[in-house]
C-alpha cells in the first residue's frame, strides 16, 4: 500500500484558543508576550494583529508604537504544547497514526484511510471544516512524504492535495527553508542567489553536501521521497475497561454476578499491577433487543478490593432487566487514583477513618440508596463563614491546617442566612428579643458584636455584626446585623447557626 501522509498547521494556535474564551478578541488585535531580558517579546500574534504587520519575536513597545490599539496579553506557559497534545489526540478519529510537529503543528499517516471519507479530497476538507467549527484556523496538504506535505502546508497552496510521485514538481517554485533546513543555511542560500528549491535540486549531491552539509541533503531526499522518514506517533492512554462477551445471552441475576466477577477480576489485576483503585465504576449491559443496562458504583476511597466491589455492585443488580438477554459485559472505570498497597499484617490498629471496614461500611450504604449522602468537610481559608469550609471528595484526604477555635462557631451552619424580626437597643448592644419561624424567643444571655468583614476581592457588599445568643429556653443560636446600625432598616438581621 502506498505510503500517503498529512500534515495540518494551525499558525494561530494559542490566540484562536483565547479568542474561543475571550469572544470580544475574535476581531481584535492582540498578542501574547513573555518578559527576555527586561523587555517584553511577542510569543504569538493573532491574525487581526498579523494584519498589522505584528508578528511573532517583535518586541511589545515597537509593535504598540504603531498599534496603540493592540491588547498584550502574558504568555501562558506550556500551552502550546498542551493543546497541541489534545488536539493531536483528538485527530485520532480520522488516523491511528497522529504524531506532534512542535511547536504548531501535527503529521498524520493517512495510509488507507481517506477512502472512508470519499477520497483524499472529502477527508481534507471534512477535517479542515472541523477545526473551522471549534474556532481554530487551519492549513493540510497531503503528500507521498511528510517533507512534502510539511513544506506545502506552510508555503505552497492553502489545503492542496499532492498527486503521488510529484512531490519534487510540488517542491520546485517553494522556498529553501521550506525543506525545515536551519536558518544560516537558508541565509548563505539566499546570499548565493538560490531562492527557489529549483535553483539548487538539480545538483550533485556531492556538491550540496560539501557546500551546504549533510542534513540538507537528507532533507530534500526526505521531501521528494528517496528518502524515508520516521514519526514518533502519541499513545493514547488505554481506557481501564474489561469486555465479556457471553456465548449464550443472560438473563438471571446469577448469571450477572459471574460476569461482574469476572470482569473484577481482570480490572482490579491490572488496578493493583499499576498502584490504582477505584472511584468511580460502571457496569453496561447491551441486551439482545439493542438496548443498553448500566450501573454505577463510586468508593469513598480508592479501592481494588474484588469483594468489596463486588457487593457494591451486587446491591445494584436488581436495577438491570435483562429481557431476551445479555450478550455483552463491558465494566468501565471512569474515575481511577492511586491506592494504597495491600499488605499482610498481623493485627491492624487503624481506626477511624483510616480503617478500611468504615469506609466500605459508606460505600455500602451510599451505594444502597441514591438519597444517602454522605460528605466530608474540611476547613478553608476564608473569613467569611459561608466559605470557611469546603467539601473533599476522598475520604484518605488530609487537611492542610485544623478547625479554628478562637472563635465560638455554630454546629449547625445554615447553607443560606435567613431573614429574622430582632428588638434590639442602641449600636453594638446584642438584641433583646428575635422572631423565628413565627416562635419569638426572648434572648437571656448574649456575647458579641464579632464583626466579620465581607472579602471585597470576591464580591461587594456590607460587613456583619455576628452575636451568640441563648434564649431562655437554653438553645443557643449564632445570629448578625448586616452592615452599620442605621444605613438600613432596623430588621436587617438574620440567623446563621445553631449551636449544640
Amino acid at each position: 500500500m502506498k505510503k500517503r501522509y498529512a500534515s495540518i498547521w494551525f499558525p494561530y494556535l494559542t490566540t484562536d484558543w483565547q479568542s474561543k474564551r475571550q469572544p470580544a478578541l475574535r476581531d481584535t488585535p492582540f498578542v501574547f508576550a513573555h518578559p527576555v531580558h527586561g523587555r517584553m517579546l511577542i510569543s504569538a500574534a493573532s491574525a487581526a494583529a498579523e494584519k498589522h504587520a505584528v508578528v511573532q519575536g517583535m518586541v511589545v513597545a515597537d509593535a504598540k508604537a504603531f498599534l496603540p490599539s493592540l491588547e498584550v496579553l502574558d504568555e501562558r506557559l506550556g500551552l502550546q504544547e498542551k493543546l497541541l497534545k489534545a488536539i493531536g489526540l483528538w485527530c485520532i478519529r480520522f488516523t491511528p497514526i497522529v504524531a506532534l510537529d512542535e511547536p504548531d503543528g501535527l503529521i498524520l499517516d493517512i495510509s488507507g484511510c481517506a477512502h472512508l471519507w470519499g477520497g483524499e479530497k472529502k477527508y481534507l476538507q471534512h477535517i479542515i471544516s472541523r477545526f473551522a467549527q471549534y474556532g481554530y484556523q487551519a492549513r493540510m496538504a497531503i503528500a507521498d512524504s511528510i517533507g512534502a506535505a510539511w513544506a506545502v502546508t506552510r508555503y505552497g497552496k492553502s489545503n492542496s492535495i499532492v498527486e503521488s510521485n510529484t512531490q519534487l514538481e510540488a517542491l520546485l517554485n517553494l522556498p529553501p527553508m521550506a525543506l525545515r533546513l536551519e536558518v544560516p543555511i537558508v541565509e548563505r542560500m539566499y546570499r548565493l542567489g538560490l531562492k527557489k528549491i529549483k535553483s539548487f535540486a538539480g545538483m550533485p549531491r556531492s556538491v550540496l553536501r560539501r557546500r551546504f552539509g549533510d542534513h540538507t541533503v537528507l532533507r530534500l531526499a526526505q521531501a521528494i521521497g528517496s528518502e524515508e522518514e520516521f514519526i514518533l506517533p502519541l499513545k493514547p492512554i488505554a481506557p481501564y475497561e474489561e469486555r465479556l462477551p457471553c456465548l449464550e445471552p443472560i438473563n438471571t441475576d446469577k448469571g450477572i454476578e459471574i460476569a461482574i466477577e469476572k470482569l473484577l477480576e481482570a480490572l482490579c489485576g491490572r488496578l493493583a499491577n499499576e498502584g490504582k483503585g477505584i472511584r468511580e465504576a460502571s457496569l453496561i449491559g447491551h441486551r439482545l433487543d439493542g438496548k443498553v443496562e448500566q450501573i454505577s458504583i463510586g468508593t469513598s476511597r480508592s479501592t481494588a478490593h474484588i469483594p468489596h466491589l463486588f457487593k457494591l455492585f451486587a446491591l445494584k443488580i436488581s436495577q438491570i432487566e435483562p429481557a431476551l438477554g445479555i450478550e455483552l459485559f463491558i465494566l468501565q472505570a471512569h474515575k481511577v487514583e492511586d491506592a494504597e498497597a495491600n499488605q499482610e499484617i498481623l493485627w491492624d490498629t487503624r481506626t477511624g477513618l483510616e480503617d478500611s471496614n468504615l469506609t466500605e461500611l459508606l460505600d455500602r450504604l451510599k451505594n444502597r440508596d441514591t438519597a444517602c449522602e454522605i460528605f466530608r468537610y474540611f476547613p478553608d481559608q476564608h473569613y467569611w463563614p459561608e466559605r470557611s469550609m469546603r467539601q473533599v471528595s476522598s475520604i484518605i484526604e488530609k487537611a492542610g491546617f485544623d478547625w479554628p477555635l478562637d472563635r465560638p462557631r455554630p454546629t449547625r451552619l445554615l447553607a443560606r442566612p435567613e431573614r429574622i424580626h430582632v428588638t434590639a437597643p442602641i449600636p453594638d448592644y446584642p438584641p433583646m428579643v428575635f422572631q423565628y419561624k413565627g416562635v419569638r424567643h426572648p434572648i437571656r444571655k448574649a456575647d458579641g458584636p464579632e464583626r466579620i468583614e465581607r472579602e471585597w476581592w470576591i464580591d461587594p457588599g456590607e460587613h456583619r455584626d455576628y452575636y451568640a445568643v441563648e434564649d431562655d429556653q437554653g438553645q443557643r443560636y449564632w445570629l448578625y446585623r448586616s452592615g452599620h446600625y442605621g444605613d438600613k432598616e432596623s430588621d436587617e438581621w438574620f440567623i446563621h447557626g445553631f449551636f449544640a
